[in-house]
Order: structure tokens, then sequence, then C-alpha cells
């Protein structure tokens, strides 16, 4: 693969209150594998044994994957509580590193947009990211609620819209597809 064709690197943004944002950064992380690129995705929020996790593992060194959060589902309180804030700040410390790191193509930050719609991240904290992305380097923003100033700072939006869901039948996560 030619990284020269990365040379500026994109801001892109996947959002929306459907399924299929932290699907569509991970299958963007596996096309760039077949193309030689490495992948750091960042997981706000997260500390559940995902599948992605096993999947990664088995596409080392291309795609790694950190998580930032619990090992519970989030339930976030209004004022957050200081342990989620703390997580979700040293985890933006290090994948800015990862960002920064030389190491990296592309850069996700799973999930960071809800982590800001908690009050967990601040929108200036997440425009800074961008200001502060190396040449080179594709970053990715997922989650609900983009706000306004970085949906307005991205190069590609996408908004992930639910026509129907089988969750509204009954349907729990099931492994392998949910989570």
């Amino acid at each position: 693969m030619n990284k020269e064709m990365l040379r500026k690197g994109y801001v892109q943004v996947y959002t929306g209150n459907s399924k299929g944002k932290t699907t569509a950064a991970l299958g963007l992380a596996f096309r760039a594998m077949g193309r030689g690129l490495k992948t750091y995705i960042g997981q706000f929020m997260k500390g559940q044994k995902y599948a992605e996790l096993v999947s990664a593992g088995l596409c080392q060194p291309f795609i790694t994957i950190e998580q930032y959060g619990k090992d519970t589902f989030i339930h976030v309180k209004h004022p957050p509580k200081e342990e989620d804030i703390k997580m979700a700040r040293e985890g933006l410390e290090k994948a800015k590193k990862a960002m920064c790191s030389g190491e990296y193509d592309i850069v996700v930050f799973d999930e960071i947009n809800t982590s800001h719609w908690y009050n967990l991240i601040s929108a200036e904290e997440m425009l800074d990211v961008i200001r502060s992305k190396p040449d080179g380097v594709e970053i990715v923003f997922t989650g609900r609620y983009a706000p306004a100033e970085v949906i307005e700072a991205a190069d590609l939006v996408t908004e992930m819209v639910e026509v129907k869901h089988y969750y509204q039948q009954g349907v729990p996560a099931r492994d392998g597809i949910e989570r």
C-alpha cells in the first residue's frame, strides 16, 4: 500500500441512534489491514468482553483495541461519577498518544461521542484531538449524539438511522452479532 494516499488523513464521524457505528469502524480497520495499515481502537465506556477483542487478537499487529471503561453496562449519572470521568480522561490520553505515535494509520475513538453526551469528555477536548491530529493519520469518532462542533469540524459524517430493529420484538443482544 502506498501510504502517500493517506498524506492528509481525514476526520470521520459515525453517529446516530441505530446499530452499526462500532461495526463500521471495525470494518474500516479490517479493510485497512488488507492494505497493510495499522489501526488503534480506543473504546470509551466499554470494559465488557466483546467479541471484537478476540478478533483483534487474531489480527495482530494490524488491529489493536484497548478499553477505557468498567466491565459492566454503563449507567452514567448526572453528574457522572469521578471514576467514570477519570477512566474516560485516561483513555483520551492513551488514544491521543496512539494517534501521535507514528505507529498507527487509523485511530478510532469508539463511543467518544457518547462519552461527551454523558459529560465525561468535553467537546473542546474532542476538537483538540482534531486540531492535534498529525498528517497521515485518519481518525474516527463513533457513538450516538455527536456534538455539533465536532460534526462541523469533521470531513465525513455518517448518521446511522434506525428504520426497524428486532430489539423492539424483545430480541436481546446476541454474541457475535451485537457483542
